[in-house]
């Protein structure tokens, strides 16, 4: 009775805990998708601003596109200009020359005064200015003389008019090229700002994975527990009643039941095996482990063999995605032993095994990373350092 009451004790602390961790792991995995949330926000933000900027580099492009074409017309337009120039000057000494040659014939044919006006002329403007006291001089000659030299002035006038602006869109052209170098700059920045988040959402997105795999395990752990406890609380009633009902008679029974239950003592499962993970907390060795460890590993070659902890009955000989092929063996008095990934099982439900049979041999199925036992001892329905029992 006593036995019992410590029983229902351990039970009722170990639902507690189970109360308790179910509802962390229930935060941990809102936080995470609330995080995952505000990530993936993050990063569309980001790409809508990546859009922008691309667009914004596509009209600077543009924009260079077109000044440089510009650029090109412009400077199409000085070369044209720097001909005609070179025609004006041509036509205006061409016809500076005629007048001259004109006054020589003049003055050959005339008197020595016209001599004189050539040879003082110091430009074609003193030349005109002093032929206004010869009226011999033709006024279509003058004419024509004003006309070139005027045309001489509009050309250059429009050639330093198109190289001022050939210059303003050559200093727009570098304005441009700065503006691009500065708007691919910040592209490049936010490539590299989507590419970690990114990242960090693929790897937020493991670990929600990782919480929500583990939640699920604690609470069909949680299950399991509370179905083994409710089949030992019915058994216990059964043998309450069984033993109120024999009377001293039962005496012979409980002789006869005692190879199913176990001395409380365990021995090692893999003899001479270093255990290569202990019980608690740990790094999650692969994707799909939990970083909780219930039980402790023990290292050993591909099919080494197996043995039962202590005498018991088999509850569980099945193949499990997460455990592979794993055995439950029931000790009695709330007492149970777990051994998981076996490469093949020896035993059956139902069967009562003693300490030290050869129940199964080490493999590597379920989630596992190469060949080893995970052993669990279970006492009340909830996972217990095997090391206090070994």
């Amino acid at each position: 009775m006593i036995r019992g009451k410590k029983i229902l004790g351990a039970l009722l602390t170990f639902t507690l805990c189970f109360s308790m961790v179910i509802p962390a792991q229930a935060d941990d995995i809102s936080d995470a998708k609330k995080k995952q949330q505000e990530l993936e926000q993050q990063k569309n933000t980001a790409e809508a601003e990546k859009s922008e900027l691309s667009s914004e580099l596509d009209s600077i492009v543009s924009k260079m596109e077109k000044t440089q074409s510009d650029l090109t017309a412009k400077e199409t337009e000085i070369n044209d200009a720097e001909t005609e120039l070179v025609t004006a000057k041509a036509n205006e000494d061409d016809q500076y020359q005629t007048m001259k040659l004109r006054i020589k014939y003049m003055y050959e044919n005339g008197s020595n005064e016209f001599l004189e006006i050539l040879m003082e002329a110091n430009s074609i403007a003193d030349l005109l200015n002093k032929a206004e006291y010869i009226n011999k001089i033709s006024k279509c000659d003058r004419e024509l003389l004003v006309e070139y030299e005027d045309t001489r002035k509009d050309v250059e006038n429009r050639e330093n008019a198109l190289k001022k602006e050939y210059a303003e869109l050559e200093s727009l052209q570098d304005e441009l090229a700065g503006e691009q170098a500065n708007v691919e700059k910040l592209l490049a920045d936010k490539n590299i700002q989507i590419n970690n988040l990114t990242s960090e959402i693929s790897s937020n997105a493991d670990k929600l994975k990782q919480l929500i795999a583990e939640a699920e395990a604690a609470e069909a752990r949680r299950k399991e527990a509370e179905a083994t406890a409710a089949a030992q609380a019915a058994q216990a009633a059964a043998a309450a009643q069984a033993s109120a009902s024999a009377g001293t008679s039962s005496s012979g029974n409980t002789s006869s039941n005692a190879s199913a239950t176990g001395t409380g003592s365990l021995t090692h499962p893999v003899p001479g095996a270093a255990i290569t993970s202990g019980f608690g907390g740990r790094v999650a060795p692969t994707a799909g482990a939990t970083t909780g460890h219930d039980g402790i590993d023990y290292g050993a070659g591909y099919g080494a063999a197996v043995y039962a902890a202590d005498s018991g009955t088999v509850i569980t000989a099945q193949y499990n995605s997460a455990r592979g092929n794993y055995i439950v063996i029931n000790h009695g008095n709330g007492m149970q032993t777990w051994y998981q990934h076996l490469s093949s099982m020896n035993v059956s439900v139902g069967q009562t095994v003693a300490r030290g049979q050869v129940i199964g041999n080490v493999g590597t199925t379920g989630i596992s990373t190469g060949p080893h036992l995970h052993f669990e001892v279970h006492v009340g329905g909830v996972p217990v350092n095997p090391l206090n029992y070994l």
